[in-house]
């Protein structure tokens, strides 16, 4: 799974930089941060490797979509053209959004209503009431159960052994 290839981390050295214990696909050692996940759930979500730890963590409780709508919507901020905006909100709705989604997530409905009525002409803060919910729902929730979880467990394991 992908948090094990997170703890694995001699699978993808270097760059060739000189930075010879460092993955390809991270900036520096994914587990270097993984004390400080602790402090907050923007801890997790602001590092790739919490990200990755995280959505396994809420795949195995059936609630993987949380996290990947709040990146999607975080995604969706940086867009920078109309149709592109267009495009992607549709994208988000269909898929998180609209009532019988293949990832519908738990938001009220009054929410669901404010959105799909302004989804022909979606703004780039189209979704971010839904979004706060999401991250609250996640931050009260499943973070704390995160921390608990044995995908945080092993991996503070294996940090705290380096």
């Amino acid at each position: 799974s992908a948090w094990q290839d997170l703890i694995s981390v001699s699978h993808c050295r270097g760059r060739g930089d000189g930075d010879k214990g460092r993955l390809c696909c991270f900036p520096k050692d994914p587990l270097e941060d993984v004390e400080t996940w602790s402090e907050s759930v923007d801890k997790v979500l602001g590092c790739k490797a919490g990200q990755i730890a995280f959505r396994e963590f809420l795949k195995s409780e059936y609630s993987e979509e949380n996290i990947l709508f709040w990146l999607a919507c975080e995604e969706y901020k940086k867009i920078k053209t109309v149709p592109e905006m267009i495009s992607s909100a549709n994208r988000i709705y269909s898929e998180f959004v609209q009532t019988e989604a293949p990832r519908q997530i738990n938001i009220d409905c009054t929410t669901r209503e404010n959105i799909t009525k302004n989804i022909s002409q979606p703004t780039l803060t189209a979704f971010d009431t839904a979004q706060k919910l999401i991250y609250s729902l996640m931050a009260r929730d499943c973070y704390p159960r995160f921390l608990k979880s044995d995908v945080y467990q092993g991996l503070l394991r294996k940090a705290e052994s380096r």
